[in-house]
């Protein structure tokens, strides 16, 4: 494991800004930096980089974090890639604290480099294999295109890779996945005389390959096995060059084959993956909505193409979200993606993709085909059948709509429907809702916000909150809002007035801790604080709140006044807390002599309290 204080120096060393300026143009105004998001399709400038915060908040899609995040985000990386990729930057060498010995990582490397060696071999032998070359031109695929993709050939011969490889027999080769040991003990090239495509993983490295037969013969598409550098479902062809295109574009298509995404790009579609022989796996819908929120798949329209949407469809269900949409693109039976945009063109293309059945008008329409709606039978058939997919589906107002259109589809109310689904019910209106205690209105709320702030994640589905209808927040949060600025101040505070009852409370209390256990206040600004309770029950509050805060500035005499007063609020609802038990206490049973001398102690402290407020107030 990375030791934590490691990654605290590495973000007290680098510049939020310099980092995501490296993929990003910024524009300076005011104390921050602003730039047209790169994570949703947007014209106006709603992302924001504080460098005295460093700290990154998009006002319209919501995305947020420190620079470390940023690259996790951006780039698709892992905590660990990230953590190495931003220490590279700025020329660190990762330490390793030992509890997770990794001596897969000399091995790992050894594997990247057989890789790399193998497609270079690849591509050399492909411009003088003129069957090969014959074989693209048909395809219409460009010598550009042939060399973005890295695509080459390998050489009708048992052993081709021995050219390269003076030690054939090395385990390594095994490993790679580029050799087959046969139960002879005979060795050979597993890929020849085929098409080679090199599968490239989020950070460009070669993990494996891809191999298409030229001629007529069986398997027409070979992979790599899995290896330890390669998990089919979890990768997806393509995606290391699609990344920009598809925040470009503000959607990803996802196809069946690597031919399609190289036909796609020739014809200028960049934006489009391909699965590695598999059908779509859950964790390739979660690697596709961290890049966007828009993924079309694009299937045949035939038997057989449905049923790989199908699959498609049930493998997201769990990863679906309420910001996002997965949808389904059938093309004509004659048609593959390839063929497609070779007849039609581009544009066609794209405004079909545009055109795309949304995933939750797919599994009704599917679901209604197989039943016959006309008879009680077949309706109650039709909604017995949807009940396991409605449960899954993660996303809960996209759950909710699909109960409403199952409900209007089988001739039920939606209530029938929930009840079949043995949803809880509704809470009743009217109970009497509790009364909120008087909470003083802290600077936070006035905060200016940029005309842009409000947009989501695709232009036009955002509905504005009425004025007047942002929630204050709660003593705990004020405070939590504040120490989050001034971390220091957290040992100011005691931590047994702090109310538990609350993430932003336990997110303090997490704070309050961490100094008492004698560990430094991370010196790498707001998100470095941020970045130490990553993966921990507090960090998406944290981060939640610093997203409030990005463009937020104060007058520090005025958030001192504010501190205190917060400080005083908690003591006076702690004592509040405590005398109104002991009162009821008092009523049902009766205080002894200890009891009616803690109440006597109570009372006369809070009116110390009180005459205090109102000195300081004068």
């Amino acid at each position: 494991m990375i030791p934590q204080s490691f990654v605290q120096e590495l973000l007290s060393r680098v510049d939020i800004v310099d980092v995501i300026e490296r993929y990003v143009p910024l524009k300076k105004s005011g104390a921050n930096y602003f730039a047209c998001c790169p994570f949703h399709g947007e014209k106006s400038a709603s992302f924001s980089v504080s460098p005295s915060k460093q700290f990154y908040h998009c006002f319209g899609c919501g995305v947020h974090g420190s620079a470390l995040g940023f690259l996790m985000e951006y780039s698709g990386l892992g905590f660990v890639e990230a953590v190495k990729e931003l220490a590279a930057q700025v020329g660190l060498q990762v330490p390793d604290d030992g509890r997770n010995a990794s001596p897969q990582d000399d091995s790992s490397e050894r594997l990247y480099e057989a890789m790399g060696l193998a497609a270079r071999l690849y591509r050399e032998q492909l411009k003088p294999a003129r069957r090969a070359i014959d074989y693209l031109k048909r395809r219409g695929l460009s010598g550009e295109v042939a060399a973005r993709f890295g695509l080459g050939y390998a050489p009708d011969e048992w052993q081709a890779l021995q050219k390269i490889f003076p030690d054939y027999q090395a385990k390594t080769l095994a490993d790679a996945g580029l050799v087959i040991d046969n139960d002879q003990g005979r060795r050979y090239d597993r890929f020849r005389d085929r098409i080679i495509f090199p599968i490239h993983d989020r950070r460009g490295r070669i993990i494996a390959f891809g191999g298409r037969i030229l001629d007529k013969g069986e398997p027409k598409y070979l992979n790599s096995p899995e290896t330890p550098l390669f998990e089919k479902g979890r990768e997806l062809y393509g995606l290391y060059l699609a990344q920009k295109p598809i925040r470009d574009e503000g959607f990803a298509v996802v196809v069946e084959g690597y031919m399609d995404v190289v036909a796609l790009a020739q014809y200028g579609i960049a934006n489009a993956v391909a699965t590695l022989g598999t059908a779509t796996t859950p964790q390739h819908v979660h690697t596709l909505l961290r890049q966007t929120d828009r993924v079309v798949f694009c299937f045949d329209g035939d038997a057989a193409g449905r049923r790989a949407a199908w699959r498609a469809l049930e493998n997201a269900l769990e990863s679906l979200r309420d910001d996002a949409t997965l949808a389904f693109l059938f093309l004509p039976t004659e048609h593959d993606p390839d063929s497609f945009v070779r007849a039609e063109g581009a544009d066609a293309f794209r405004k079909a993709a545009t055109a795309a059945t949304p995933l939750a008008r797919f599994l009704i329409e599917e679901l209604r085909s197989r039943h016959d709606m006309d008879a009680a039978e077949g309706r109650a058939a039709f909604v017995h059948e949807a009940m396991p997919f409605i449960n899954r589906i993660s996303a809960p107002l996209l759950r909710l709509q699909v109960i409403k259109s199952v409900a209007e589809a089988s001739g039920l109310t939606q209530a029938e429907v929930e009840h079949a689904l043995d949803l809880p019910a509704p809470a009743r209106r009217d109970r009497q809702p509790r009364r909120p205690e008087p909470q003083a209105s802290p600077p936070f709320d006035d905060t200016p916000r940029p005309a842009f702030a409000g947009k989501r994640r695709r232009e036009g589905t955002f509905r504005p909150r009425p004025a007047g209808r942002r929630k204050p927040p709660s003593t705990a949060g004020t405070l939590l809002r504040l120490v989050l600025q001034h971390p220091t101040w957290a040992a100011r505070m005691p931590v047994d007035l702090i109310p538990s009852d609350s993430p932003e409370g336990l997110a303090l209390i997490a704070i309050i801790d961490l100094l008492s256990l004698g560990e430094p206040i991370p010196a790498g600004g707001l998100g470095a604080l941020i970045e130490r309770f990553r993966d921990t029950p507090h960090g998406e509050t944290m981060s939640r709140v610093a997203a409030e805060l990005v463009n937020a500035e104060f007058d520090e005499a005025v958030v001192e006044i504010l501190f205190e007063d917060s400080l005083r609020k908690l003591h006076a609802d702690s004592l509040a807390n405590e005398i109104a038990t002991l009162l009821q206490q008092d009523r049902e049973h009766g205080l002894d002599a200890a009891g009616r001398h803690r109440l006597g102690e109570l009372l006369l402290e809070k009116r110390e309290l009180s005459n205090a407020s109102k000195v300081s107030d004068l």
